[in-house]
C-alpha cells in the first residue's frame, strides 16, 4: 500500500492570513525528497489553478505544518514549516510563517501531542525552521480549542478566537544575525535599504524610493511588470549582502515598502512574497519591519516620529486592513537587542480527516 491507496491525515485551518495543511511528521514519508513529492500532488502543485489538489491557487494557501513532539526539554512540540509554489514544483523551508504558527498549538491539542490546559492554554513551539521558540497561548474550555470568538483581524472575514503569539530568541532566524549586512543602512541596486532579520529576513525601503505613494491596490502593484522586476533584481542583490547566496527559487528575504500612515496606524506597509505583492503582511514579516523602523538611522525610523514615547505596540497598515505587532528593542547596545516580540491572530479548523494525492 502506498500514501496514494492510503492517503494521508491531515487538518486544514485557516491561521491567520493563510491556510495550510498541518501534518503530524509521523504521516508523512521520513525521505525529505519523498515528502516533498507527496505534499506538491496534495496541493495540486504545479498548477496555476491548483484544480486536482488542496491549494487555493495563492502562496498563502499553498503553506503547510509538520509537527511532531520535541525532544527538546522546555519544547512542547516542533515545527517545520514548508511554502509550496503554486504553477512551479517548488517546496522551501528557508523560513518561518507566523500566520501558520497561530494553528500549531490547536493543532497540538487537538491530537493530543499536549494535553490541554484548562480554561486557557499555553504550547511552547520550535520553529524548525530557525530554532527559534514561540508560546502560543490560547482557549480551552472544558479540555477543547475554541475557535469562536469576538476577535476580529484584518483580511479574514468574521471573528474567532485569540491565539496570542510570543516569539523568542527570532534574531537572525535565517541568516545568523538581527542585522545580517552588518550596517543599519545600506545601498541596495541605488536603493537606501535596511536589511534586518528578526523571525523573517526583511528588505526596508521607503515605497517613494520606488516611485510610488505606498497606498496603491494590491492590484496595481501586481500589474505592474516593471516594478515586480525591479524588486526582484533588488532582494536578490540584497539576500547577496545578507549572506544569503543565490535566493532565485527562494521565498526569502521579503521586501518591504514603506510609506507615512494613514488610515490611524502607525506606518504603511506594501510587502512582496518574494516578488509578488501580499495582499496584506506576514506576522514574522511585520514584526521585523517594526524592528528595523525602531533603529536609530534606519530606513523608516523617521516614519516614528511622533510614535508614543517607549511604545511597543505598533499598528502596521496593510493593502486589506491593519496588523498590531508588540516589539521592544534595545538599541543602546551593539548590536542592538530584541527584548520582545509577538502578535495576536486568529485560527479556524476547516477540516480532520484524510487527503487524497494525485497520482
Amino acid at each position: 500500500m502506498t500514501y496514494d491507496d492510503t492517503g494521508v491525515r491531515c487538518t486544514m485551518l485557516r491561521a491567520g492570513t493563510s491556510r495550510g495543511l498541518y501534518v503530524e511528521a509521523h504521516d508523512l514519508p521520513a525521505d525529505p525528497a519523498e515528502r516533498d513529492d507527496l505534499l506538491l500532488r496534495l496541493m495540486g502543485t504545479p498548477d496555476p489553478r491548483q484544480i486536482d489538489g488542496l491549494g487555493g491557487a495563492t502562496t498563502l494557501t499553498s503553506k503547510v505544518a509538520v509537527v511532531s513532539p520535541s525532544d527538546e526539554p522546555e519544547v512542547d512540540v516542533d515545527y517545520l514549516f514548508l511554502q509550496l509554489g503554486v504553477d512551479e514544483a517548488t517546496v522551501s523551508d528557508r523560513q518561518n510563517c507566523g500566520n501558520i504558527l497561530a494553528g500549531v498549538g490547536p493543532f497540538a491539542v487537538e491530537r493530543g501531542l499536549v494535553p490541554a490546559g484548562g480554561e486557557e492554554t499555553a504550547v511552547r513551539i520550535r520553529m524548525v525552521n530557525s530554532g527559534s521558540v514561540a508560546v502560543a497561548t490560547f482557549s480551552t474550555p472544558e479540555g477543547r480549542v475554541e475557535y469562536r470568538g469576538d476577535v476580529a483581524i484584518a483580511g479574514v472575514s468574521g471573528t474567532a478566537a485569540p491565539v496570542v503569539l510570543a516569539f523568542t530568541d527570532t534574531e537572525g532566524s535565517a541568516t545568523g544575525s538581527l542585522l545580517p549586512t552588518g550596517h543599519v543602512r545600506d545601498t541596495v541596486e541605488g536603493v537606501e535599504a535596511t536589511c534586518v532579520d528578526n523571525g523573517m529576513p526583511v528588505v526596508l525601503a521607503l515605497a517613494e524610493s520606488f516611485g510610488l505613494t505606498g497606498y496603491e491596490s494590491h492590484e496595481e502593484l501586481a500589474a505592474d511588470t516593471a516594478l515586480l522586476q525591479r524588486i526582484d533584481a533588488f532582494r536578490r542583490k540584497a539576500a547577496q549582502l545578507m549572506g544569503m547566496g543565490d535566493v532565485s527559487s527562494a521565498s526569502v528575504p521579503k521586501t518591504a515598502l514603506l510609506a507615512p500612515a494613514r488610515d490611524g496606524g502607525q506606518v504603511c506597509t506594501r510587502s512582496f512574497i518574494p516578488v509578488q505583492p501580499h495582499t496584506s503582511i506576514g506576522v514574522l514579516g511585520a514584526v521585523s519591519v517594526v524592528t528595523g523602523m525602531l533603529l536609530p538611522d534606519a530606513v523608516g525610523h523617521e516614519l516614528t516620529v511622533g510614535w508614543p514615547a517607549g511604545t511597543s505596540r505598533v499598528d502596521v497598515e496593510h493593502p486589506t486592513g491593519h496588523l498590531l505587532v508588540d516589539v521592544a528593542v534595545d538599541s543602546s547596545t551593539t548590536p542592538p537587542r530584541v527584548v520582545r516580540s509577538g502578535v495576536v491572530r486568529t485560527a479556524r479548523k476547516l477540516f480532520d480527516g484524510t487527503a487524497y494525492p494525485r497520482a
